[in-house]
């Protein structure tokens, strides 16, 4: 039987390669071989494949391709889970039905999901290695199964400031009747902000909030919160009203910012560079709701691997907003939150399952 992985600080994370086409696994163990920090244990062309490798040596992550011959990447998730608990990051193209199979898999165990590298622009794939490398060691960070690694140090990253730059004065905003909570997470935030949304009556605050997903994914997952919570939730559209009793989730590959004119909020979705090496970005996010909410504002910090989020929960914190960090024990990646707590951004700290209630006790 194979060794579990001891994840020492300063050792590669290994990485095994499940997809049955040869030239995506060409294409991811390039781009994972090309950060120094992750070593491509192997690639395997089908789970069966996969499942003797993993006799022989336990990866501390696998990526997985979700649609394979012999046997679906869905139906090996869930034997793996049940018998052998590892990272997992579930890899597949950018179609509506791949989006929908990858919500089964995060609901199954996966710790995040990918999509397929394509190599026809540069700049396509410059931001896909980003965000392949990034979920990877997010995934050797998360808790499954009872463990979790030790954390890494953040590789550098542009701020806030390359998409909306701060303000050149305080605009400290009055407070009214109207709340609107912001919601920032990342690795393990799908699971999480369904246990938190499902919780939430129909009066609640109005509500808007960052995933880290793939494009196409953000829809898939807006729809099927919407059919759980009672609450509405979907993908946010350029110039969305939020409302009481409604959610918008910032689409993927597009940044979301909070806008107001007079005591209505709007969202403004756009385009822009990765910030904290995400689109989109939670640091755009709170900034702007630093900026135009003020004292009206809820920041709240969810489970997930880096720094996305900390300083703008800090500008929300220093505009008057009522600012949360979710605790350790309750995130699948005490990074997002350690790092707020760590700049003194977040006037507390509570575990997931009080989030609701918090966000309820604030309403005005």
């Amino acid at each position: 039987m194979g060794h579990e992985p001891e994840h020492k600080p300063g050792r590669k994370l290994r990485v095994l390669i499940v997809d049955d086409s040869a030239s995506v696994r060409q294409t991811l163990a390039d781009i994972l071989a090309s950060d120094p920090g992750i070593e491509v244990m192997g690639t395997a062309a089908d789970p069966f494949v996969a499942a003797q490798r993993i006799q022989h040596e336990v990866p501390d992550v696998i990526t997985l391709d979700v649609e394979m011959p012999r046997m679906d990447g869905i139906t090996f998730l869930r034997k793996l889970m049940a018998q052998r608990p590892v990272p997992v990051v579930m890899c597949s193209s950018l179609t509506e039905e791949g989006s929908q199979t990858l919500l089964q898999a995060l609901e199954a165990g996966a710790v995040d999901v990918i999509a397929k590298p394509r190599t026809d622009t540069r700049q396509f794939l410059l931001e896909a290695r980003v965000r392949i490398c990034d979920a990877v060691k997010a995934a050797a960070q998360a808790r499954v199964g009872g463990r979790r690694a030790p954390a890494n140090p953040v590789p550098a990253k542009l701020s806030a400031d390359a998409v909306m730059p701060r303000p050149t004065s305080s605009r400290a905003m009055a407070r009214t009747t109207e709340k609107v909570v912001c919601i920032g997470a990342s690795t393990g935030g799908t699971e999480s902000l369904r246990a938190v949304l499902e919780a939430l009556p129909e009066d609640c605050p109005g509500i808007v909030i960052v995933q880290h997903m793939p494009e196409t994914f953000t829809a898939a997952f807006a729809r099927r919160l919407d059919g759980l919570c009672r609450i509405e939730v979907k993908e946010a559209a350029d110039g969305d009203a939020v409302l009481p009793g409604r959610a918008l989730i910032a689409p993927g590959n597009r940044h979301m910012l909070l806008q107001r004119s007079g005591a209505r909020y709007t969202v403004a979705v756009k385009d822009g560079p990765l910030v904290s090496r995400h689109r989109p970005s939670v640091d755009v996010l709170f900034r702007s709701a630093a900026q135009y909410a003020g004292g009206n504002a809820v920041g709240i910090i969810m489970t997930g691997m880096g720094d996305d989020g900390a300083h703008g929960l800090l500008e929300m914190h220093q505009a008057g907003a009522f600012t949360i960090a979710q605790d350790e024990e309750t995130c699948v990646v005490f990074g997002m939150p350690k790092e707020a707590i760590g700049l003194g951004a977040a006037d507390k700290v509570v575990p997931l399952g009080t989030l609701p209630a918090e966000i309820m006790r604030v309403r005005a």
